[in-house]
């Protein structure tokens, strides 16, 4: 019955407007409303709009008619519909030049809607905004407002700001707070205007009207933002702001402006958003408001919504301003509270503002360790995700052991997207704060193992050179990573890579039982492992590579498994890919010729060792005179900005001078690869011999090129200098000799996980040469390696003959705390 009903409504509906439009009415907005939702399809729906639009033009034609407001209401909703209603922009012109303010009202809200800066209608719009501006009407004067603010272009803003600031310094607050929101619009669009409205600005903050206060502190937050002298000019309205705000508080309930018990919570974010911009960097600023601060943050209700968003915003106000240690443990602890919320979006803004907050106060946020240790097994992704940046930056040496085992835990069960980057900062969390090496390898061998193949080259990487580089863990590392390896011998390929790299390097080693070895390992179980892995069609391309090479480098450490190696290695002489195929023909050749067990010795010791391995910067300030001090006790300083003369004392005890130092380990042609010249008739290892050379500078991986790291490349030109307590600095070569003089460029980054600031360099070299630095790009080091700082080296010899050798000491700043690092070169690609 009701449906029926609706029908025939419907239908009486459509009948009256049918004779309307007979009549010349045109179609109400309701009922295009109601036909463009009845439409089934995209065409169906075009088709209404263009008969609707057809007639809407047919309209326009005639100046008398009395329904141009419905015709640009129609239009308005065909433009938001997404069909073009530019043919209405003169409409709305003239609506505008009407006396009637409901003329007014659309055309100025079609101007809004259908005119931009580039259109030629919108030089129309200036004349008739200049005359509604000086209009008598409060509400004709606010719908101009409205829409400069809107539609505003340069040249608009230019021409009209002064009748703006004339409305500003109006006594009716309604025409006051629109113009001052105006007036923002303006300075936004045309900063250059800004001095325009200072002089009228200051007065705007003693009103009692909450739309204009509010409405002015935000065109003085915007004025502080865009210009450092007005935000010093406004530095001394602090006291007025602090009053303010005190006001708020200690009023009683107002019911225009109270939300849930608290007044005008609004009002009291914007105060301390614009606390927050004076303070910063201004001692006495924020002394001025230390205490209120204090009050809001033990005052405010928590029980409610707005009052958790007052207390957020107090707590970046304090950790901006350079508040009191107190204040800032009181700013902590209320993110502590937000992690205990049960609104996961209360915790998580507190997670990303606590891992912000780390840099300003640590101790503080480390009270908080186990609250955010419980966040990792959070429902939730995105805060487990911060939840465990969180935890990587709350690792120290004292709490390593018990976070590593609480990120275990997460990384059994984690995501395969946080894997990886779990992966990587484990590596490098253990790598700064691991109580001994074998705890460092056994971490890794964990995290490798339940990371599984989500484990990124670069830690493989680095879990090569850290075994590569530490003799005393070399035995250790090889039966432990054998028996990981056996353990999961399919589901980790990372952890078979490093395996095999080192199975192949310390394969004589692996045979040596350990005094806490209960059983032996043999040849056979090893040769099993690789039989195990070799042929499976779950094994990786790049593993079997590891595989092939680390058999090779066994058929001269193993006795009596020497068929059984080399017939694993040529299973592969078919191979559909060609590297592996290539492996596998050059190292079953390798093994027939009488020298293999020179050209398969161990490789020489990876010394560099962190997982951030590209090139990147160094420290600000460049030593300026020669009272630097001794770099390292037993040298003096060359790094001066006058170059030295010939009275220089020999630098780092070199023998008497630096030609008679050795050179750092290198492949020699017979030990390496580089006195093979052609192993199959033809074929060219000189590339080989390349790559293991660039191996031993800053690559994690055996003889031969390609299989191990994406991020080799990055040290064949740069020579490290630096690399410690996550401080990496490269030495690059810019110019070659010219004459007696070249130019270096020292680069350096930051791998910890807070920025390092206050950072200089010192550089001595030989009395054979003399060096001048220039000035740094910037003292500070942003954090995790996102940005590098460089510095020009100008270096001149002296006298002829001997090897340039230098060395390096760095100071910083790191959470508050001064260090120093010592670095040495002696190795410079490309000079």
């Amino acid at each position: 019955m009701a449906t029926a009903m609706e029908m025939a409504i419907e239908k009486i509906d459509e009948v009256k407007s049918k004779l309307g439009r007979t009549l010349g009415t045109p179609m109400r907005l309701r009922d295009l409303i109601r036909q463009v939702r009845a439409a089934r399809t995209m065409a169906e729906e075009r088709a209404v709009v263009d008969r609707e639009s057809a007639n809407i033009r047919e309209n326009f034609r005639d100046d008398d008619s009395p329904w141009k407001c419905r015709n640009i209401a129609k239009l308005l909703y065909i433009h938001m519909l997404g069909y073009p209603a530019h043919f209405g922009q003169m409409e709305c012109m003239k609506l505008v030049a009407q006396p009637r303010f409901t003329d007014k009202r659309i055309g100025y809200l079609g101007a809004m809607l259908l005119l931009d800066e580039r259109s030629e209608v919108h030089l129309l719009v200036t004349n008739s905004l200049k005359n509604d501006l000086g209009g008598s009407t409060q509400f004709v004067t606010g719908l101009a407002l409205c829409t400069l603010g809107s539609i505003c272009s340069a040249e608009m803003c230019r021409d009209l700001s002064n009748e703006v600031e004339r409305l500003v310094k109006s006594s009716n607050t309604y025409l006051k707070k629109k113009a001052v929101l105006c007036a923002f619009r303006i300075i936004r669009k045309v900063p250059d205007l800004l001095e325009v409205f200072i002089p009228c600005t200051r007065a705007l903050l003693n009103e009692k009207n909450h739309g204009v206060l509010i409405a002015a502190i935000t065109l003085v937050t915007e004025m502080c933002e865009r210009s450092p002298d007005v935000l010093d000019h406004f530095k001394r309205l602090v006291p007025n702001l602090v009053r303010i705000l005190k006001n708020l508080l200690m009023s009683g309930y107002s019911p225009e402006h109270d939300v849930t018990g608290i007044s005008d919570p609004f009002l009291q974010v914007k105060i301390l958003r614009l606390l927050r911009i004076l303070g910063k960097d201004d001692a006495k600023a924020t002394e001025e408001m230390n205490d209120i601060l204090a009050q809001v943050a033990t005052n405010t209700e928590t029980a409610k919504n707005v009052g958790n968003a007052i207390l957020y915003e107090t707590v970046l106000t304090i950790m901006e301003i350079r508040s009191e240690s107190g204040l800032r443990v009181l700013a902590v602890n209320i993110l502590g509270r937000f992690l205990l919320n049960p609104d996961k979006n209360i915790r998580y803004v507190a997670l990303n503002t606590l891992l912000k907050t780390v840099s300003v106060d640590y101790q503080a946020v480390q009270r908080h360790r186990t609250t955010v240790v419980d966040c990792l097994k959070d429902p939730d992704v995105s805060i487990r995700k911060r939840a465990m940046e969180l935890c990587f930056a709350l690792i120290n040496q004292t709490n390593i052991a018990n976070m590593t085992k609480e990120i275990l835990i997460f990384l059994e069960t984690a995501d395969p997207e946080f894997k990886s980057d779990c992966a990587s900062k484990m590596y490098i969390a253990t790598e700064r704060y691991s109580p001994s090496s074998d705890w460092h390898l056994d971490t890794m061998i964990t995290v490798l193992r339940l990371a599984g193949n989500y484990v990124p080259d670069e830690v493989v990487s680095c879990m090569i050179q850290l075994i590569s580089s530490h003799t005393e863990l070399q035995h250790y590392a090889a039966i432990a990573l054998f028996r990981a390896s056996t353990a999961d011998a399919q589901n980790a390929q990372p952890l078979l890579q490093v395996a095999f790299w080192t199975i192949g390097e310390f394969g004589d080693l692996l045979l040596v039982p350990r005094d806490d070895e209960s059983s032996r390992i043999d040849e056979m179980d090893v040769v099993k492992l690789f039989e195990q892995v070799l042929p499976s069609t779950l094994t990786g391309l790049q593993t079997k590579c590891y595989a092939v090479t680390a058999l090779t480098k066994l058929a001269t450490r193993f006795g009596s498994t020497l068929d059984q190696i080399s017939a694993l290695i040529k299973i592969h002489q078919a191979h559909i890919h060609l590297e592996l195929q290539q492996r596998s023909v050059e190292f079953a050749h390798l093994l027939s010729q009488p020298q293999k067990a020179a050209y398969l010795e161990r490789m020489p010791v990876i010394t560099h060792n962190s997982l951030h391995g590209s090139a990147a910067a160094v420290g600000a300030g460049g030593i300026t005179s020669n009272d630097s001090g001794n770099l390292l006790d037993d040298s003096s300083p060359t790094a001066t900005k006058a170059p030295v003369n010939d009275a220089m004392h020999d630098l780092l005890g070199l023998m008497g001078d630096v030609g008679g130092a050795a050179p750092p380990p290198a492949i020699s042609p017979v030990g390496g690869l580089g006195g093979i010249d052609d192993l199959l008739g033809g074929l060219d290892v000189g590339a080989a011999h390349n790559a293991a050379r660039d191996a031993s500078v800053g690559a994690g991986f055996d003889f031969l090129e390609g299989f191990g790291s994406a991020s080799t490349h990055a040290f064949t030109r740069g020579s490290m200098a630096l690399n410690t307590a996550g401080i990496e600095g490269q030495i690059f070569v810019e110019n070659g000799w010219n004459g007696d003089s070249c130019l270096l460029k020292l680069v350096v980054s930051n791998n910890n996980p807070v920025k390092v600031t206050e950072f200089a360099a010192q550089v001595a070299v030989t009395k054979a040469f003399a060096i001048e630095l220039k000035t740094a790009s910037s003292s500070t080091i942003p954090a995790n390696g996102e940005a590098t700082i460089t510095q020009q080296m100008a270096v001149k010899r002296l006298t002829d003959g001997g090897q340039l050798r230098m060395r390096i000491r760095a100071t910083y700043e790191l959470n508050g705390q001064a260090r120093t690092i010592d670095g040495d070169c002696s190795t410079f690609h490309g000079l």
